[in-house]
């Protein structure tokens, strides 16, 4: 069967939102290298007698499970970072890895002497501390925000995100690559409504329906289409639910637009009420 390609200037090519630039990825070669490092010690274990055998092998556990930690903590901070409003991770997963990449390296030197396995695993700890840094260790923006409402808003981000990964799970079985595309920009399109959610959990009751009924709905229409298009190739089928797509995208649009006006009239009514207090208080600063 005949494969269609396209690239960024094709005259098919799907439409890329404006001022959606893509994040790397925050693990890097750093982490994964960490997690090459250790089979050294795993290798060379086996020619050594059973005790250095037995130390090598707990090291290179100790070790696999301080770059886990690592890895995680660092996915955990840049979740962190790319939000406004955010609670600490609940592990300091980078401060755990530092720790136990010190005592992997030091059970790995041991065999040596303990003065040589001391000083291996302090630089080790150390080394890998400058090299991570610490986790995020206090709450970011959360003054004057209910604990609640952040852990349910959370909750409801993190289940639209699984819709969005069920929906180009299934349009993969239409084995058409613009489609595929087509997903990538629609989520890309509509997570700046997750963004808004996070970064003020009060947002959460206006956005319910979206990041829940209409995510749902697009995912049970992704599925079923997917299906029908991958038997037929149905044109027809295949232009109205691009045409779903685009009027998702232009709701979702619409409802961040409207949190965003509310939030503008919030703070003027706020700020207007200030003033007059000021007035009556005999401490308005002329303008």
């Amino acid at each position: 069967m005949s494969q269609q390609f396209g690239g960024r200037y094709s005259p098919n090519a799907p439409r890329t939102p404006a001022n959606t630039p893509k994040r790397p990825h925050p693990v890097g070669a750093r982490v994964n290298l960490l997690f090459v490092l250790p089979f050294l010690f795993a290798i060379s274990a086996f020619f050594k007698p059973p005790a250095g055998l037995a130390l090598g092998l707990v090291a290179f556990g100790v070790l696999m499970l301080a770059a886990w930690l690592t890895r995680e903590g660092v996915i955990a901070q840049a979740a962190y970072e790319a939000r406004n409003v955010a609670r600490k991770p609940a592990i300091p997963r980078k401060i755990f890895g530092s720790v136990l990449t010190g005592l992997g390296l030091g059970l790995a030197a041991f065999s040596a002497g303990p003065v040589a396995a001391l000083v291996l695993g302090a630089l080790g700890t150390v080394l890998h501390f400058g090299a991570f840094g610490a986790d995020p260790l206090r709450d970011k923006g959360m003054a004057g925000v209910d604990l609640f409402e952040t852990d349910r808003a959370a909750k409801a981000v993190e289940e639209a995100e699984t819709y969005l990964s069920e929906m180009a799970d299934a349009i993969k079985r239409s084995g058409d690559r613009a489609l595929m595309r087509r997903i990538e920009t629609f989520s890309a399109s509509i997570r700046p409504l997750f963004r808004a959610v996070e970064n003020d959990p009060r947002r959460l009751s206006s956005a319910r329906r979206y990041l829940g009924v209409y995510l749902i709905g697009a995912r049970d229409a992704t599925v079923k289409f997917s299906d029908l298009y991958a038997r037929s190739r149905d044109a027809e089928a295949r232009a109205e639910f691009e045409a779903l797509l685009d009027d998702l995208e232009s709701r979702f649009a619409l409802r961040r637009e409207a949190l965003l006006e509310s939030d503008r009239t919030d703070l003027e009514i706020e700020i207007e009420v200030l003033r007059e207090r000021l007035d009556r208080e005999g401490l308005r600063i002329p303008d």
